[in-house]
C-alpha cells in the first residue's frame, strides 16, 4: 500500500505522485512513495502495490486521489509475467524494529498501472484496507507484548534473587525466584491484565465484524456502528498497553532484557512501530472525537452505553461479581461524563475536543476493558459454581482483580486530565519550545 510520500504522511491531501491516462485504459504514474512495507522483496515472483496518486487535472487535496493496482512486472493475457514495470526500490530503511520486514523506498517513473475503482473516490477505495489494517496493527501491538509477558513469565521463574521479605521460599537455593518479590508481581500481574483484557476486546470486536453480516438488519447495523466506533479505540489502546506490556517485561529481565541475549529487547523495538503505523495514536483520537463519536447523531456511543446498562442492571446484585460490575459501572459514569464535556466544549473550540482525545480514548479503552473483564468473571464464576476446579477460572478471576484495584482507577485521573481543555497546552508559543 503505497501512500506516504516524502512531503506527506497523515496529511495525504499533499500527494505529489501523479497519473496520466495512456489512453487504453491504463495510466503512467509517476511520483516516489516511502515507508512501504515489503516493497522489494525475494519472496514472490511479482509485486502488487496499491498507488494513491492524483491524475492531471485532478482538483486539489484529497478529493482528487485516485488508487491504482501497479505491477512490478506486467501481466500477459495468459497469466505468465511479462515485461519489468518502470518502478524500482531506491533504497531500505534502518529502522529500530521489525527488521523481518523490508521498508523501501519506491520510485515510479511512468509505470503502468490501472485504475481501482473511479478516479477521485482512492481515499474511500483506501480506507476500506486502511480500517481492516488498523484491527490488524491493535492485534499485532497485543500480540507482542503477550509474547513479551510470556518471556518474563519464565525468566521470573528461572531466575533466583534474594529472599522472599516474609521467609525464604526455596530454602534448599542460594535465593528465590524473582516471583516472591511484590514489585515483580505487580509488573507481571499489570501485564497480564491488559494482554488478557485485551485479548477479549479483539475477540467481541471479532464478534462484530461477523455480525455485520447478519441477515437481521437491526443486528447488522449495531454491529456496524461498533466497529467504526471501536477501531480506533482497538487500535490505539492496545498498541499502547502492548508497548507498554513490552517495556514492563524487559524491567522484569533486568539488566538481562536490555542486552541482545535475550528476547525483550526485540519485543519492544517491534511493538514501538504499531503505535505509529497505519495512522498514529494521536490521529486515532482524533478520529474518534471529530468522527466517530458524532457519527449519525451519536447512534454508536449511545447503543453502547446502553449494553453496558442493561448488563449492569442484569448483574448488578450481590455476588461474588459484584466488584466487577460496580467497577463497570462507575467506568461508564466517567466515560459518559467526558462524552458530555466534548459535546459542550469541543463544539466551542475544536482544540478542546483535539486536546482531550488521547486521554479520552484511553478512558475509553479502560471501560472497554472493563466491560469485558466483567464479562469474562461472570463466565469463569459460573465455571466454579458449577464445580469446576480448573485453576485457569482462578487465575482469571485474581488477574481481573488486579484489573480492577490497579488499573480501572486510571480512568479518574483520564477524566481530570482531559476536562482541563486547551488552554495548558496552547498558551506556550511556538518558540518557547
Amino acid at each position: 500500500m503505497n501512500l506516504t510520500e516524502p512531503q506527506c504522511g497523515t496529511d495525504l491531501g499533499m500527494v505529489r505522485t501523479k497519473a496520466v491516462p495512456n489512453g487504453d485504459g491504463s495510466y503512467s504514474i509517476t511520483g516516489q512513495k516511502i515507508w512501504i512495507s515489503a516493497g522489494e522483496h525475494d519472496f514472490s515472483e511479482n509485486i502488487i502495490h496499491t498507488v494513491l496518486a492524483r491524475v492531471e487535472g485532478a482538483v486539489p487535496g484529497i478529493k482528487g486521489l485516485s488508487l491504482f493496482l501497479v505491477p512490478k512486472y506486467l501481466v500477459n493475457e495468459d497469466g505468465s509475467l511479462g515485461e519489468r514495470n518502470t518502478l524500482e526500490c531506491t533504497g531500505l530503511e534502518h529502522k529500530m524494529g521489525i527488521h523481518g520486514n523490508a521498508t523501501a523506498v519506491m520510485q515510479y517513473e511512468g509505470a503502468k498501472g490501472w485504475l481501482i475503482g473511479e478516479e477521485g473516490r482512492g481515499m474511500n477505495n483506501m480506507f476500506v484496507v486502511m480500517n481492516e489494517a488498523r484491527l490488524g496493527t491493535g492485534l499485532q501491538g497485543l500480540a507482542i507484548g503477550s509474547a513479551a509477558y510470556q518471556a518474563a513469565v519464565e525468566f521470573a521463574n528461572d531466575r533466583l534473587q534474594g529472599r522472599s521479605l516474609t521467609g525464604p521460599k526455596n530454602p534448599d537455593g542460594p535465593a528465590d525466584s524473582i516471583l516472591v518479590h511484590p514489585d515483580v508481581r505487580r509488573m507481571l500481574l499489570e501485564a497480564r491484565a491488559f494482554v488478557e483484557g485485551g485479548q477479549a476486546f479483539i475477540l467481541w470486536t471479532a464478534l462484530q465484524a461477523d455480525l455485520e453480516k447478519s441477515d437481521d438488519e437491526a443486528t447488522a447495523q449495531k454491529a456496524k456502528d461498533y466497529m467504526g466506533l471501536l477501531t480506533p479505540v482497538l487500535k490505539a489502546y492496545l498498541t499502547d498497553k502492548g508497548f507498554h506490556v513490552a517495556s514492563l517485561a524487559m524491567q522484569v529481565h533486568g539488566g538481562s532484557g536490555y542486552t541482545e541475549h535475550f528476547q525483550a529487547s526485540q519485543y519492544l523495538r517491534d511493538a514501538r512501530i504499531t503505535m505509529i503505523y497505519e495512522g498514529t495514536n494521536g490521529i486515532q483520537a482524533l478520529d474518534l472525537v471529530g468522527r466517530k463519536l458524532p457519527g449519525n447523531g451519536g447512534r454508536a456511543i449511545m447503543s453502547w452505553f446502553a449494553d453496558i446498562d442493561a448488563f449492569v442492571a442484569e448483574n448488578g446484585a450481590e455476588g461474588p461479581i459484584k466488584p466487577y460490575v460496580e467497577g463497570l459501572a462507575d467506568a461508564k459514569k466517567k466515560l459518559q461524563e467526558g462524552t458530555m464535556w466534548l459535546m459542550q466544549n469541543g463544539m466551542q473550540n475544536p482544540d478542546n475536543a483535539a486536546a482531550a482525545s488521547t486521554d479520552y480514548l484511553h478512558l475509553f479503552g479502560l471501560t472497554a476493558l472493563a466491560y469485558l473483564w466483567a464479562q469474562m468473571a461472570k463466565a469463569a464464576q459460573a465455571k466454579i459454581d458449577a464445580g469446576s476446579d480448573d485453576p485457569f477460572y482462578v487465575a482469571k478471576l485474581q488477574t481481573g482483580r488486579y484489573f480492577l484495584e490497579r488499573i480501572l482507577p486510571d480512568t479518574h485521573g483520564h477524566l481530570v486530565k482531559m476536562k482541563t481543555g486547551a488552554d495548558v497546552l496552547m498558551a506556550m508559543p511556538a518558540e518557547a519550545f
